[in-house]
C-alpha cells in the first residue's frame, strides 16, 4: 500500500522572487535589481525588500541567474599535468587575488598535449559556468581575449611547459651573473656548478649563464655535475669533490641541492663560508633556518600568480589589464657565502 506524506513531512517549497515582490509591495524587477545591487533605492524600499526576503527565507536561484547573466563568479586556473609538481605558491596568490575581487577560483588539471588543453579551455569558456580561464601554459591557436556575451575571458601566461616545468620568467637565470660577480669580487676564482635536470629550461639556462659569466670574467670552472633537484645530488657532488680541487664557491641548482652540499661539506670538515661558499636558488623557508643560513635567489612566484589573476579579472570586467611587469628574481646573501679563503699556505 502506498504511503501518504503528511503536510508536515513535505519539504517546504522555496519562495520565488514574485512572492518576495508581493510581500514587499514592489515589482519583481525591483527585487531583481536589488539582488544585483543595481540601485539606487529609497530607504523604505530597501527595508521592505529586506524584510520580505527574511520573512520568506528567500534564496536566489543562482544557477538560473548565472545562465541568464553569465556572471557565475567562477574563474578557472588551467594547468598541465602532473599534479605532483603543482605550483602551490603561484596558485595560492592567484586564488587570493580572485577572492579579494569577489571571485572563486577553481583548478583544472588537463592530461595530454597542449592541444588537449586548448580544447578544454574552449569548452570551459563556452560553458557559461565560468567567467574566465587563466592558463599557466601555452594554448595552441588561442590568444588572450576579453569576456563576451558568448564566451568567458582568457589569459595565457606561459610559465610552464606541457610537463609543468618552469618557462619564461621562472626560467630566467640572469641573477647568476650577479652571484658570480659578487663572489669574484670577494676573491673567489674557482667554481663548481651542481645543475638541475637537463630537460628543464631553467636548469639549461642556469648552466649557460654560469659558463658564459665565468668566461667573461676570466674565472675557472671545476666543472658541472649533478642532474636533478634533490638534496642527495648536492650531497654526492661535495662528497666526491677532490680535497685539492681548489673550488671555493659552489653554485647549486636549487636550495635542496645546496642544503645537501652543505651537509657533505660539514661531514668533510670544510667550514662554510670560511673554506667554501655555497649558494642555492628558490629561497625556501628551510634555508633561512639552516646552519649557516643559506644564500639563495628569491623567485617571486606569488607576485606572478597575483598579477596573472588580476589580468584575467580585468579582461572579465572589460577593464584595461595591468602591465605584465613582474619583479625579477633577486639575490639574497646570507651566512653560507663570504670572502674566499686566504691563499697563503703553511
Amino acid at each position: 500500500m502506498a504511503s501518504e506524506t503528511t503536510p508536515e513531512a513535505r519539504p517546504a517549497r522555496a519562495a520565488t522572487i514574485h512572492e518576495v515582490a508581493r510581500r514587499a509591495g514592489v515589482s519583481h524587477q525591483t527585487v531583481s535589481r536589488y539582488l544585483r545591487d543595481m540601485g539606487p533605492f529609497r530607504a523604505d524600499t530597501i527595508a521592505r525588500v529586506e524584510a520580505a526576503i527574511k520573512e520568506l527565507d528567500y534564496r536566489p536561484n543562482m544557477i538560473a541567474r548565472s545562465m541568464r547573466t553569465r556572471q557565475t563568479g567562477v574563474l578557472t586556473a588551467l594547468l598541465p599535468a602532473p599534479v605532483t609538481q603543482m605550483p602551490t605558491p603561484m596558485l595560492a596568490a592567484a586564488a587570493e587575488a580572485a577572492h579579494e575581487a569577489g571571485y572563486f577560483m577553481e583548478i583544472a588539471v588537463v592530461e595530454g598535449p597542449a592541444e588537449e588543453r586548448s580544447r578544454r579551455a574552449r569548452e570551459l569558456m563556452g560553458s557559461g559556468r565560468v567567467e574566465g580561464v587563466l592558463s599557466l601554459a601555452g594554448l595552441p591557436e588561442l590568444q588572450e581575449q576579453g569576456k563576451t556575451a558568448a564566451s568567458g575571458a582568457l589569459t595565457i601566461v606561459e610559465q610552464f611547459d606541457d610537463k609543468l616545468r618552469g618557462l619564461g620568467t621562472l626560467a630566467d637565470a640572469g641573477a647568476l651573473r650577479e652571484i658570480i660577480s659578487t663572489l669574484a669580487d670577494q676573491g673567489h676564482r674557482r667554481f663548481l656548478h651542481i645543475q638541475g635536470p637537463e630537460e628543464w629550461a631553467s636548469a639549461r639556462a642556469r648552466r649557460q649563464v654560469y659558463e658564459e659569466t665565468l668566461a667573461e670574467r676570466g674565472l675557472e670552472s671545476h666543472g658541472v655535475t649533478g642532474g636533478d633537484w634533490s638534496a642527495h645530488t648536492g650531497y654526492q657532488a661535495l662528497q666526491s669533490l677532490e680535497a685539492d680541487s681548489g673550488v671555493t664557491a659552489v653554485i647549486a641548482a636549487n636550495d635542496f641541492v645546496a642544503l645537501g652540499a652543505l651537509r657533505a661539506a660539514h661531514e668533510r670538515g670544510w667550514r662554510v663560508p670560511e673554506d667554501l661558499s655555497i649558494i642555492g636558488w628558490d629561497d625556501i623557508d628551510l634555508g633561512r633556518y639552516s646552519t649557516p643560513s643559506l644564500s639563495t635567489v628569491a623567485v617571486d612566484r606569488e607576485g606572478r600568480g597575483r598579477l596573472a589573476m588580476q589580468r584575467l579579472i580585468a579582461l572579465v570586467r572589460g577593464e584595461e589589464p595591468p602591465a605584465d611587469a613582474p619583479v625579477p628574481n633577486h639575490v639574497v646573501l646570507r651566512e653560507s657565502t663570504g670572502p674566499a679563503p686566504s691563499a697563503t699556505t703553511d
